[in-house]
């Protein structure tokens, strides 16, 4: 079963088996020769919806404490070994490591707990944002000033912007102050420095604290200039989550936050990082840069 893993890693381990035991096992449906679609599996099951299988199989939900439910779907996946049908339970039983996110969800858009607690499980991130500081590199001054430009557009409030600053550092201290430090690569277009969010203070200490995070040994940070070259016209960050499959995650103009495992997708955006790291600044040409931009505010 892998490495011990918290609430995510739980569901999405759990999604991934359950979604190659319903693709693999033996037909019910003619002009099928494995398998069973989600239609099928769901069939006759009061309390699991075909929408919410696609979840499950997902690693956004499990079956809580419905293990009836789960033991019915396995039964029908034709899995009969006792020590196989124990694993799965095992994998379904809730873990603790989520319980600091409920306090935040309401205020959260849609997907963002389950990417949140993806990138807790991750080992590795590669993540590009063009136009703003990436959020893990934030300091708690220019994520409030950030939010506070964005405040008469998107009509929030004062509760909503406190609130997701101390998201954001919550998010920031369990991914860089982990024990099993997370190999960190970060591209920012030159822009998202020049772009001034609050007073020069603020700017001065943001630039600061992107210095002190890029001498650490497992973070890599490195600046695309204005210059010719290709760059991505999105931001996007890249999870390797170990032995389950790596994600690619992006926001869409909505607000949502959407990931994917498939190969195709995230094959894509990692020769689209790559083609950046080829154009970017080195990394010690990156602190110094940034040194140049502290000595000027």
């Amino acid at each position: 079963m892998g490495a011990k893993r918290g609430a995510t890693g739980r569901r999405l381990e759990l999604g991934i088996q359950l979604r190659q035991l319903r693709e693999n096992c033996p037909p019910v449906e003619v002009d099928r020769l494995k398998g069973m679609t989600r239609r099928a599996a769901v069939k006759g099951l009061n309390d699991l919806s075909e929408p919410t299988l696609t979840r499950i199989e997902l690693g956004e939900l499990n079956f809580r404490r419905n293990v009836g439910t789960l033991r019915t779907l396995l039964r029908r996946y034709s899995v009969t070994d006792p020590e196989l049908v124990q694993q799965l339970i095992e994998l379904n039983r809730e873990a603790p490591s989520e319980e600091w996110l409920t306090q935040y969800r309401a205020f959260m858009p849609t997907g963002m707990p389950h990417y949140v607690g993806l990138e807790a499980e991750a080992v590795g991130i590669m993540a590009y944002h063009p136009t703003v500081v990436y959020s893990l590199l934030q300091t708690p001054e220019y994520a409030k000033a950030l939010f506070e430009v964005q405040r008469p557009v998107e009509d929030t409030t004062a509760e909503f912007i406190k609130r997701h600053v101390e998201l954001r550092m919550e998010r920031k201290r369990r991914v860089l102050a982990r024990e099993d430090a997370v190999r960190l690569r970060i591209i920012l277009g030159e822009a998202s420095l020049r772009i001034p969010l609050g007073d020069e203070d603020v700017m001065r200490v943001q630039y600061e604290e992107i210095i002190r995070i890029a001498q650490s040994d497992h973070v890599s940070i490195q600046i695309v200039p204005f210059r010719r070259g290709y760059r991505a016209t999105n931001d996007f960050t890249i999870l390797d989550l170990g032995d389950l499959p790596s994600r690619v995650q992006t926001d869409n103009a909505w607000g949502a936050v959407s990931t994917s495992d498939k190969p195709r997708e995230v094959d894509r955006f990692t020769r689209r990082f790559n083609a950046m790291v080829g154009v970017a600044l080195g990394v010690e040409e990156t602190i110094d840069f940034v040194k140049e931009l502290a000595r000027k505010q």
